[in-house]
């Protein structure tokens, strides 16, 4: 038997401002009910309790029943994923904008070919 597959993938978990929040909420205060959870939110009950299920679907959340009552709490390491993936970004828009700064600050007449007037060289 393997590891099960998330219902929800981190990207798409996410993608929902109100369920970033969440994880935000979650990461500050550690665990806590779903009573506890829903007043930081302008949404029902319902609806911030769906948010969980997608980020616990997704293994950013993780669910503890305590009694009657199911706790939540933040579990960042499927983030690492989201992570790695925007390094590539990082470095490239690094590269690219290092390019651009030698590019601005090369001294007039070190760069490529200038263009004359008519659109030709001028050379």
């Amino acid at each position: 038997m393997g590891l099960q597959k998330p219902k929800h993938d981190v990207y798409q978990a996410i993608a929902d401002p109100t369920r970033r929040q969440l994880l935000l909420l979650l990461q500050d205060a550690g665990e806590l009910p779903l009573k506890e959870v829903t007043p930081h939110f302008a949404i029902t009950r319902a609806a911030v309790s769906k948010h969980l299920h997608v980020l616990t679907d997704a293994g950013l959340v993780r669910e503890r029943k305590v009694g009657r009552e199911t706790r939540y709490r933040m579990d960042p390491d499927p983030l690492l994923e989201l992570r790695r993936w925007l390094a590539f970004f990082d470095l490239y828009w690094e590269n690219k904008l290092s390019a651009l700064k030698l590019l601005v600050e090369e001294p007039e007449g070190e760069g490529p070919a200038e263009i004359g007037s008519d659109g030709g060289s001028s050379s």
